[in-house]
C-alpha cells in the first residue's frame, strides 16, 4: 500500500535530509588511507546526536550498526569493522536519519586517496545513472520509465545495474511501497503521484550484476569480486517535479 505523504511530512523529512547531506560532507572529508569504516561509523552516530536525531537502520530487522560500509566489491549492507582502508580503495556510506520521526536515506561512495581511472568511471557513471532516474520522477511518469534510464545508461557505458536490491518508498518506517528497480521498460510498472516519497539508489558493479551474500546473513559482493558503486537520495514527487530530499548542493 502507498501511504502519501503531507507537506508538512514531506518537509519533516528534508530537515533529516539536511543533517544527513552535511554528514556526507563530513565523512568526505575524514576518509583517507588508514580510517576504519568502524571509526566512521562511530562518527556518524555521534555527529547526528549533536544535530538531535538518531541512525534510524541501527536495530533494524536487528542490524547492528549506525552505517552500512561497503568497501570495494561489495555492493551494499557492508559491516563497519576494524580494517584500515587503503589508497585506491571506494567506500560507499549508507545510512537513514530519523529526525523527530522524519526520516530519509541517502548513500554515497566516497574514494580513499587515489582511485584508478576505471574506477572513477564506475562513481561517475553510477552518480549520473541516479540522477538520470530522478529525472523520470515526475507525477504521471511510471516506475519502469526511472528504472529504464538508468539500466540503459549505465549498459550503453559499458557497466551492470545490480537487479537483488532496489530503490524504495520510505516515511514512518524505512522501507515502504513501492519498490523501486533500477532497470525495466519505459512505460510500465506504477504511475507516480504527487505525495509519494521514494529512494532512487542504483548500485552499478564493474561486471556482472549478480551477487552473493557474507555468512553474516547481510553483506551483498559482487560475484566475480569486481567492484561496485552506489549513490542514493531521498526525493519526493511533487507537481512541480522532483524534490530531492537529501540534496547535497
Amino acid at each position: 500500500m502507498i501511504i502519501f505523504k503531507t507537506k508538512q511530512e514531506i518537509e519533516k523529512m528534508q530537515e533529516a535530509g539536511k543533517i544527513l547531506a552535511a554528514c556526507h560532507k563530513e565523512i568526505a572529508k575524514l576518509i583517507q588511507p588508514g580510517i576504519t569504516t568502524l571509526a566512521i561509523d562511530k562518527f556518524v552516530e555521534d555527529f547526528l546526536a549533536k544535530k538531535g536525531a538518531t541512525a534510524e537502520q541501527k536495530g533494524y530487522l536487528g542490524y547492528p550498526f549506525a552505517t552500512c560500509a561497503s568497501v570495494n566489491d561489495e555492493i551494499c549492507h557492508g559491516f563497519p569493522n576494524e580494517n584500515r582502508l587503503k589508497d585506491g580503495d571506494i567506500v560507499t556510506v549508507d545510512m537513514v536519519v530519523n529526525l523527530a520521526g522524519g526520516l530519509a536515506d541517502s548513500a554515497w561512495t566516497h574514494t580513499v586517496g587515489n582511485i584508478s581511472n576505471e574506477n572513477k568511471r564506475l562513481l561517475e557513471v553510477t552518480k549520473e545513472s541516479m540522477y538520470k532516474g530522478i529525472a523520470q520522477a515526475l507525477v504521471g511518469n511510471r516506475l519502469g520509465d526511472i528504472g529504464y534510464a538508468i539500466q540503459s545508461y549505465v549498459e550503453e557505458e559499458g557497466f551492470s545495474v545490480v537487479r537483488d536490491f532496489t530503490g524504495h518508498g520510505i516515511g514512518k518506517t524505512i522501507h515502504e511501497d513501492p519498490t523501486v528497480l533500477h532497470y525495466g521498460k519505459p512505460g510500465k510498472g506504477l504511475r507516480l503521484r504527487e505525495g509519494m516519497v521514494i529512494t532512487i539508489e542504483p548500485m552499478v558493479n564493474v561486471g556482472t550484476w549478480r551477487c552473493k551474500i557474507d555468512k553474516n546473513g547481510w553483506t551483498a559482493r559482487t560475484l566475480d569480486g569486481k567492484r561496485s558503486a552506489q549513490y542514493e537520495h531521498t526525493l519526493a514527487i511533487t507537481k512541480d517535479g522532483p524534490l530531492i530530499l537529501t540534496e547535497q548542493d
